[in-house]
């Protein structure tokens, strides 16, 4: 049996009907667990460095202790230029944690504060991936992707509807300003009936459970794993600047409440 810390509101949680323009001020919310990234050592318990694969957020995720750091009470993710090609012969290393198998989320409000460094070809994520379902039919919660220099944050729902049969209706995204080099907290409401998204508490949109004879609108009722990582690269950045590198992550903070 795996071990998993299940993070699940109880019934009656279930049972409250939520509109798609929360109040985050209006609401009240307990806090159930947190991660202060205070030690000198990355908990195990809870997280694990992300492992390489073949995806392009992936590509250069490396388990060296190079791209990670415990500094002044943040958890510090990199993103370097490889200095060892002979062993390893991708051109750049970044680093990555996740909860998956250890940590799972299940409705109620998850923040993190985060200030993200800027270069050419970085992609900053903070996101969640379903703990039972394969991706793209598990879902996949964007909570924050940054790209480059930009002053804009994205915030995006990902799914079978959306990804694969290609349906837009309701919007799956939205962006919102965030405070360039400086912390900035990312949020993220998950209901019955929607997801909620906001950057420093200022909302950016939400994506309602609709009716639709479509397969997957919303598969967002599982248990889902977080992931923090610092990514280099991709279709979707852009090329990568060695002379920006490197070029770094810092997570003050994770915070998941649940509704008194």
């Amino acid at each position: 049996m795996k071990k998993s810390l299940q993070i699940v509101l109880p019934l009656i949680c279930v049972l409250i009907t939520s509109s798609f323009t929360h109040v985050t001020k209006k609401d009240k919310w307990q806090l159930v667990w947190e991660e202060d990234f205070d030690g000198a050592n990355l908990d195990t318990s809870r997280w694990s460095r992300i492992p390489r694969g073949t995806a392009d957020w992936q590509n250069y995720m490396s388990f060296s202790d190079s791209c990670y750091e415990m500094r002044d009470g943040n958890l510090v993710l990199k993103g370097i230029v490889n200095p060892d090609r002979q062993s390893d012969t991708v051109p750049y290393l970044t680093g990555g944690v996740w909860t998956k198998d250890k940590v799972g989320f299940r409705y109620g409000r998850i923040e993190i504060k985060a200030k993200l460094d800027e270069a050419t070809g970085a992609w900053p994520a903070i996101w969640l991936l379903s703990q039972n379902v394969p991706w793209p039919k598990g879902g996949e919660i964007d909570v924050m992707e940054h790209l480059n220099f930009d002053s804009i944050a994205y915030q995006t729902v990902h799914t079978h509807f959306t990804y694969t049969l290609g349906v837009k209706d309701p919007a799956n995204g939205g962006t919102n300003k965030l405070n360039r080099n400086d912390y900035n907290v990312y949020a993220l409401e998950m209901h019955p009936d929607s997801l909620v998204f906001f950057v420093n508490d200022n909302r950016t949109f939400a994506y309602p459970r609709i009716e639709t004879e479509k397969e997957g609108q919303f598969p967002f009722d599982d248990e889902f794993y977080l992931l923090i990582d610092m990514q280099l690269g991709g279709s979707w950045v852009g090329k990568v600047d060695p002379n920006h590198l490197p070029v770094e992550m810092k997570i003050d903070w994770v915070k998941y409440y649940a509704k008194e």
